[in-house]
């Protein structure tokens, strides 16, 4: 049986401390387990008194947060910070209390949940979600860009109210599943973590667009039972394949989710939409990778244009898998995935993986601070500690976190293979920018792929591109048409108000 793309892997709502504690036992250390029962033992208390709106014991929630990181694996001071994350708004503990029980680490944890918190000044549009002050804004992007543990508490805690959005009034209820559209499955796949956006998507979805939703999920369940005759002969005749070949690897599938169909039939039919399903091979290598993208090629007719390598060039949030679609001997066309077990494990599970990975605390201040050693996925990084550097210094935060966090991210190369991480639509003129000021300042045109291109033209991932500069030009209004980036922006203003002066 195919697995559905959105399924989450466990649904936890606990209801007592000790389900907890029992669930954190093989993971943490006799004394970190200590530090976990004092923290719930104080959240209870602190919360005391205190319901959800289905009526359970507020604190519920805060177990329910720490459960889901430590099913992500996260470190002892993500799950203790978890667990408080709703004291400082909603009980009288201080910021102090926390630093004098649990560690300055917990409560700048803590901390940081509750500046994201208090960031927000609005619901569902993504620039109203934003901080509007410039002082909110600088505070929201230190506690992000110092350590990105403070977004992944976030995540698991939006995703629990998710799971539990249906206690909610219904205009509160479809105001918690746009914002969670809009902002927080974006983030999630900012992150990797794939299936934190698929199930943050289709609870979102099916609130939003009950209709469409049934619709969808009718449609996928009748095509798919259709296919899953012939797919699982397909998987057979695959197995038997690498076990000739000595090759070790798990199989198993998928199904799309019904909110990433939803936009793909707005750009084309469902007939032209060849991965509703797919096999995902699990090898223990990266060479048995092209090792079985050549078996497969080997046994059936690939798709010229739909092999992707995104092993030797990863998505900008991390992702590295093989893909290929071919044509089976019955004309079926099938979508596989080719990864290893390391791969999969950060395709499900994102940043959160690489703290299971790496002895070190994966805290953005960590990375930050030391440039070279920082993955390229996680470059955006430096850009939030430079906006927020700005903001301090008295610049203009004028929608400044569009800034891009929450875009879908295209690479783009110099000629020196230089790598720059930019929003998807960024045209030449914010590559320009993104290399240095006086390059953008003084662009006339570019070479994309070697071909002449004009500075309105929009990137892809994987473009090389030459920016081509004379002394002689220099920024007008006009430019600002055609740029996407807030530091493109926030230059040529910069620029314009300067010649006006």
């Amino acid at each position: 049986m195919l697995a559905r793309a959105s399924q989450p892997r466990h649904i936890i709502n606990l209801m007592e401390r000790d389900q907890l504690l029992d669930l954190a036992k093989p993971h943490y250390t006799h004394q970190q387990l200590g530090l976990l029962r004092a923290a719930v033992e104080l959240a209870e208390t602190k919360h005391a008194g205190q319901s959800r709106l289905s009526g359970e014991d507020y604190v519920t929630h805060p177990l329910s947060v720490a459960a889901i990181l430590i099913e992500w694996k996260m470190d002892i001071d993500s799950i203790l910070a978890a667990v408080l994350h709703d004291t400082l708004e909603d009980t009288d503990l201080n910021l102090l209390d926390i630093e004098d029980q649990f560690g300055q680490p917990v409560a700048f944890l803590v901390d940081g949940v509750t500046q994201v918190s208090r960031a927000r000044s609005g619901m569902g549009d993504l620039s109203s979600y934003l901080p509007q002050t410039k002082d909110n804004l600088s505070k929201f992007l230190i506690a992000l860009s110092r350590d990105l543990r403070v977004l992944i508490i976030k995540l698991a805690d939006r995703l629990h109210n998710l799971r539990t959005i249906e206690h909610l009034p219904p205009e509160r209820r479809r105001k918690v599943a746009q914002e969670s559209l809009a902002v927080f499955a974006p983030l999630a796949d900012r992150l990797g973590m794939s299936w934190v956006k698929l199930e943050m998507e289709e609870i979102s979805f099916k609130v939003l667009y009950p209709k469409d939703y049934q619709h969808l999920t009718s449609l996928l369940k009748k095509r798919v039972g259709r296919a899953q005759k012939y797919l699982s002969h397909v998987r057979r005749e695959v197995a038997a394949a690498l076990g000739e070949q000595d090759i070790r690897f798990d199989i198993d599938g998928r199904i799309k989710s019904v909110y990433s169909l939803f936009k793909k039939l707005k750009k084309r039919p469902v007939e032209e939409i060849y991965d509703l399903m797919a096999i995902r091979i699990i090898v223990g290598n990266k060479d048995d990778c092209y090792r079985v993208l050549g078996i497969l090629h080997a046994m059936y007719q690939p798709m010229l244009r739909k092999i992707k390598d995104y092993i030797s060039v990863p998505k900008p949030n991390g992702y590295q898998s093989l893909h290929t679609t071919v044509i089976t001997p019955g004309e079926q066309i099938v979508e596989f995935q080719i990864r290893t077990s390391q791969m999969h494990d950060y395709a499900e599970r994102g940043l959160a993986a690489s703290f299971h990975y790496n002895e070190q605390k994966l805290s953005a201040g960590y990375l930050a601070s030391r440039t070279a050693e920082l993955p390229r996925n996680l470059l955006w990084i430096l850009e939030m500690q430079e906006t927020a550097q700005r903001l301090i210094g008295g610049e203009s935060g004028d929608n400044v976190l569009q800034l891009d966090l929450f875009s879908d991210r295209i690479f783009v190369y110099s000629p020196k293979g230089d790598i720059y991480d930019l929003p998807e639509g960024s045209t030449v003129l914010d590559f320009a920018y993104a290399v240095h000021s006086d390059v953008g300042h003084h662009a006339h045109g570019a070479r994309i792929n070697g071909k002449i291109a004009k500075l309105s033209a929009a990137l892809g991932n994987g473009d090389v591109v030459e920016v081509l500069t004379r002394a002689s030009i220099s920024p007008n209004s006009d430019w600002l048409k055609h740029v996407k980036t807030a530091k493109a922006r926030q230059k040529i203003r910069a620029y314009l108000n300067q010649s006006e002066d």
